[in-house]
């Protein structure tokens, strides 16, 4: 095999060149050039034609299946339901998140319950030494006994070190933190440059398909919480995971927004602790806040992320604005989603907040994208504008429309059983038949076909904004004998 070359590839039209240019002379894109390996391959290395043996071959979709795979348990209940089960094996997995969110400490849990299960398990990473792994370790209890024998911990940023190793121990899991600290000795840019990182990618991928282990990338992500790197990383990966949360909270919440091995919906709930993240046994009484009475602004809504019913606490703040630009400032909710809202609410629902100051927040950290939260937004919204508070043991699930409609939601039922469960005595849903047709022990329901509606039962009369008559017509009088009329 020739020895491998580095060459620089346009991204946009597949040319590529011997160095680097600010622009591609055959496109003329800019900033497209990705350096890349290039390896020639001998020709004897290849089937010379099909039907010899050694050759692909393909196969229809009604030849006998498999056996299942058995999945790798990662010992974290909350993380294999996101998952779909567990890890499969020769899968890629990339697990993004912000910087001290728990990314290390995740993994090296998930190494030590999959050590424990299944086998040997190697720990790569670029970021510490081996010494400061084991010290991370020893807080987490992972010190001595069967699982820290079973982990093997490799300190170096060279991908073809990882791959050596991984080759000669055959683990049945890889965990490598993380892409942006390894490199490739073919490429003479620096780690974490995009044609590193696609390229470390591509080897560590070729190893799990190849050898059948499992390999976890630990990402970095950028300013805006996408994952760092190129757009290639996320397609090349079986599943991208998002560890999300803030900082200064104990909160920690896993999603999969890339899953090809199950569903995307799933959420995993850990709490941050000093032994590391533990599984919430309640994530449904976990992220609602306590309060000693009812508050303005402040609505329960009943969201479904996946086949789990989430009951999540909406809080509103509006103010009159001390400048012409009213603020809008929204945290763990779409903010194109609350402007709709509020124009929905000025006019449909005579709820007009053109001059105040609005602030939304989810309680606990907690980010969701679900129309069945539409409601408890606005609801929201007019409680805090009138200052009066909203009984605490009403929840309300329901999309809102432009035309002020509200709209049914899925799992409804679902939704109100948790409610119950957790002593909510009163419903606001949609009216149609999905509502009419439930009937939820211990909850009373509350249709409603439009927000006026909803807000008529949760805040009481609601003034609705007036048609503006018609502007009045001149009427002109012109003397019989002016020339006008001649």
């Amino acid at each position: 095999m020739a020895r491998a070359q580095s060459r620089f590839v346009c991204q946009a039209c597949g040319a590529d060149f011997p160095k680097w240019e600010g622009q591609c002379r055959s496109c003329a894109a800019w900033n497209t050039l990705v350096e890349t390996v290039v390896t020639a391959r001998q020709r004897a290395n290849r089937p010379a034609a099909r039907g010899v043996t050694g050759a692909v071959e393909a196969v229809a979709l009604s030849a006998p299946a498999d056996g299942p795979t058995a999945r790798l348990r990662t010992g974290l209940g909350e993380l294999d339901r996101v998952l779909g089960g567990g890890i499969v094996p020769g899968s890629l997995l990339l697990i993004g998140g912000e910087p001290g969110v728990g990314k290390s400490t995740l993994l090296l849990q998930v190494a030590g319950g999959v050590a424990l299960a299944d086998g040997g398990v190697l720990y790569a990473t670029g970021e510490e030494s081996a010494g400061q792994v084991r010290l991370r370790a020893a807080r987490l209890g992972l010190g001595s006994g069967a699982a820290a024998d079973a982990v093997a911990v490799l300190a170096t940023s060279e991908v073809g070190a990882i791959i050596e190793a991984a080759r000669a121990r055959r683990p049945a899991l890889v965990v490598v933190d993380s892409i942006q600290t390894m490199t490739v000795d073919e490429l003479d840019g620096p780690a974490g440059s995009v044609g590193q990182v696609r390229e470390s990618a591509l080897r560590l991928m070729e190893l799990a398909k190849g050898e059948g282990i499992a390999v976890v990338l630990v990402g970095h992500v950028t300013k805006d919480g996408s994952i760092a790197g190129p757009r290639t990383l996320e397609h090349l990966v079986d599943a991208v995971i998002d560890l999300g949360g803030e900082r200064g909270g104990v909160m920690r919440l896993v999603r999969a927004s890339k899953n090809r091995f199950g569903s995307t919906d799933e959420l995993g709930v850990f709490e941050m602790g000093e032994s590391g993240l533990k599984e919430v046994a309640d994530p449904g009484r976990a992220v609602l806040a306590d309060h000693e009475g009812a508050a303005p602004g402040s609505v329960v809504a009943a969201t479904l992320e996946g086949s789990r019913p989430l009951l999540i606490e909406v809080q509103a703040l509006v103010s009159p604005a001390g400048y012409s630009n009213p603020a809008r400032r929204a945290s763990g909710i779409d903010p194109t989603r609350l402007a709709l809202l509020l124009a929905v609410l000025g006019r449909r629902a005579g709820v007009s907040l053109g001059t105040h100051d609005v602030y939304a927040n989810l309680a606990g950290g907690v980010s969701i994208a679900e129309p069945g939260l539409d409601l408890a937004v606005a609801l929201a919204l007019a409680s805090s504008l009138r200052d009066r508070p909203i009984d605490p043991r009403t929840v309300a699930v329901g999309e809102v429309g432009l035309l002020g409609e509200l709209r049914p939601v899925s799992g409804l039922g679902r939704r109100l059983r948790e409610a119950a469960r957790l002593g909510f005595d009163r419903a606001i849903v949609p009216a149609g038949r999905s509502g009419a047709a439930l009937a939820i022990p211990g909850i009373q329901l509350v249709p409603a076909a439009n927000l006026g509606d909803a807000l008529a039962a949760t805040l009481g009369s609601v003034r609705r904004p007036e048609p503006k008559p018609p502007a009045p017509v001149g009427v002109v009088t012109v003397d019989p004998g002016s020339p006008v009329l001649g």
